[in-house]
Parts: C-alpha cells; sequence; structure tokens
C-alpha cells in the first residue's frame, strides 16, 4: 500500500525529509481557554510555535486542540508552512535596523558586532534563535501579547533587504550600492592580511 501512495506522489519525498530534520521547534507559548457549553465548561490547549533552520529560514504557527501534544503538533505543521526566508549578513546578523508592528505589538531588531550574542527577551528571542542570528539586540515596546510580538518580529524581518536586492531593483553593481564604507573596509582588510 504504501509502495502505490509513493508512485501516485502521496509519500513525501527524501528532499523534504532532509529539510524537515534539520529544522528547530520551540513552543513560545500555551493557553488553556475555556469554552462555556450546556454541561459545563469544555478546557482546549492554544499551542504557538516557531520553527527555523538556523540558515536565514524561519516561520510561526499556531494549533489548538482538546490535547496539548496535539496542539503543539498542529502549530508546528503551519509554522513549517508558512516558512519565510531573511537575509543575513556573515550568517550571523541582520544586514540593518528594522522595526515591526502588529496591533499593539511594536519591536525594533538592530544588527550587532561579533561577540554581541541574541539581546532579546521572550517570543522575539525564539524567532531570532531559530531564525539563526547570533549576534542582534531586539526590544519589545508595547504589547507583551506573544501573539503579536512574533507577528511583529515577522514583520521587522520581512523588511529587510540584502545589498544583492537593492543592487539588483536599481539595477546596479552590489559595490555601487555599499560606497565608499565598503570600498574602505575591503582595503583596510587586504592591508591586515597583507
Amino acid at each position: 500500500m504504501a509502495r502505490r501512495d509513493e508512485q501516485r506522489g502521496g509519500g513525501r519525498n527524501r528532499q523534504e525529509e532532509e529539510r524537515d530534520s534539520d529544522i528547530v521547534e520551540k513552543l513560545v507559548h500555551i493557553n488553556r481557554v475555556a469554552a462555556t457549553v450546556k454541561g459545563g465548561r469544555r478546557f482546549s490547549f492554544a499551542a504557538l510555535m516557531v520553527v527555523g533552520d538556523q540558515k536565514g529560514r524561519v516561520g510561526f504557527g499556531h494549533g489548538k486542540a482538546r490535547e496539548v501534544p496535539e496542539a503543539i503538533r498542529k502549530a508546528t505543521e503551519e509554522a513549517k508552512k508558512t516558512m519565510i526566508r531573511v537575509p543575513l549578513r556573515e550568517s550571523r546578523t541582520l544586514h540593518h535596523d528594522g522595526n515591526g508592528r502588529w496591533g499593539a505589538g511594536k519591536v525594533m531588531v538592530r544588527s550587532a558586532p561579533p561577540g554581541t550574542g541574541v539581546i532579546a527577551g521572550g517570543p522575539m528571542r525564539a524567532v531570532l534563535e531559530t531564525l539563526g542570528v547570533q549576534d542582534v539586540v531586539g526590544k519589545s515596546v508595547g504589547s507583551s501579547n506573544p501573539y503579536n510580538m512574533v507577528r511583529a518580529t515577522f514583520e521587522a524581518l520581512k523588511a529587510q533587504s540584502s545589498p544583492r536586492q537593492i543592487a539588483a531593483k536599481r539595477g546596479k553593481k552590489v559595490s555601487d550600492v555599499l560606497g565608499r564604507r565598503a570600498d574602505a573596509a575591503a582595503a583596510q582588510a587586504a592591508d591586515v592580511e597583507g
């Protein structure tokens, strides 16, 4: 039976399994919600999950079920479907500062020099760690609601753009976009090596 599913395309291919194997999952928040029904209250659980490959891809999902493990599974599946790619500088920090807002949740993210670490709290920290950022400063002002904080962080990350993307939009070379500072930094690096 399994072979027939694979022939139809119902089975998962190896690339998908390999991609899922290096994905990091973090539980951000779990909430017990009650629905009042005729016989009393019916409890269920809502889970907020963040997943990422720690190489520039991250996603979040929300799942709700009568049991905690089932809510986590649903949230994880949704998070994997909604992953976004964020350009990272030197695979360790963001290219530039950014602001994000969702509802009353407002966040600021700033790129940082090597050795800074992830300076962010709560839901923001979970998002940035699963993204694979090693040096970043994050600040949340406004709502501390984890759902709004995660969505605001994603808004800030979606606004990130790399010099390569900017150069492609403007029809220029990357060196033209980066300007004199990059040329001076490259010359200084060459002097240090030589």
